[in-house]
């Protein structure tokens, strides 16, 4: 089954009185359950290829399916509602609130849940799982940088998305941390059966998913 479908999408910006097009014409399909490594050069197109995926931005051109839906003809507040629930995103910064907890912070994305006690179970139970249960109530102040990490593993998961999507989520890390953090995002992926689609710089790390794409100049290379 597909999770996702790219189907000759593009991608141009405003250039002063030029435009600038960072993706062109592409065309790909994400299986359920698979993990994708998206490689190239900077500026090949990477990030903006995974921020349409994640909804983040809108093609130009082209068709885009998620779960057998066109999120991009949904309205403005159920697109915002369809991303809640269908994707997980990990950054290469964790993005943690400062103020809240580490259950508070992986809790974020529920706030609109009505079964408020099933979303506190399932925060403990992610967090147990990527071994921060002794740190429930610590800020991200009091976290290791591996540690603020895995918060936002599990922040990811936390509604059970279709899509866990990942830039360069280990680039903040010594290699060590980098190592654990790794092998947590892809014990999770297995354990949950999403799909993950991560970019990556990493030629260690992209050998380990079950495909790998490679952009350049924003076309694929077909090649790779």
């Amino acid at each position: 089954m597909s999770q996702a479908i790219f189907d000759g999408v593009s991608k141009t910006y405003p250039s002063g009185t030029d435009s600038l097009t960072v993706l062109r014409d592409v065309s790909l399909t994400f299986q359920a359950g698979e993990s994708v490594a998206i490689m190239g050069p900077s500026g090949a197109g990477k990030s903006t290829l995974l921020n349409i995926l994640g909804t983040l931005e809108t093609p130009t051109s082209g068709h885009v399916t998620i779960n057998q839906h066109d999120p991009f003809s949904l309205s403005e507040k159920a697109l915002a509602g369809f991303r809640n629930e269908s994707i997980g995103f990990i950054f290469q910064d964790h993005h943690l609130l400062p103020q809240c907890t580490a259950l508070e912070n992986v809790l974020l994305p529920t706030l609109v849940s009505s079964d408020r006690s099933s979303a506190i179970d399932r925060a403990h139970s992610l967090l147990e799982k990527v071994g921060l249960a002794d740190r429930l109530d610590h800020k991200p102040a009091a976290l290791s940088g591996g540690e603020r990490q895995r918060v936002a593993i599990a922040r990811a998961l936390i509604n059970r998305p279709a899509l866990l999507l990942a830039d360069e989520p280990t680039g903040n890390l010594d290699r060590g941390t980098a190592g654990r953090v790794v092998e947590m995002i892809f014990e999770l992926q297995r354990q949950e059966g999403v799909t993950l689609v991560c970019v990556t710089h990493d030629d260690s790390l992209a050998a380990r998913f079950d495909r790998r794409l490679e952009l350049v100049d924003g076309s694929l290379n077909t090649n790779k």
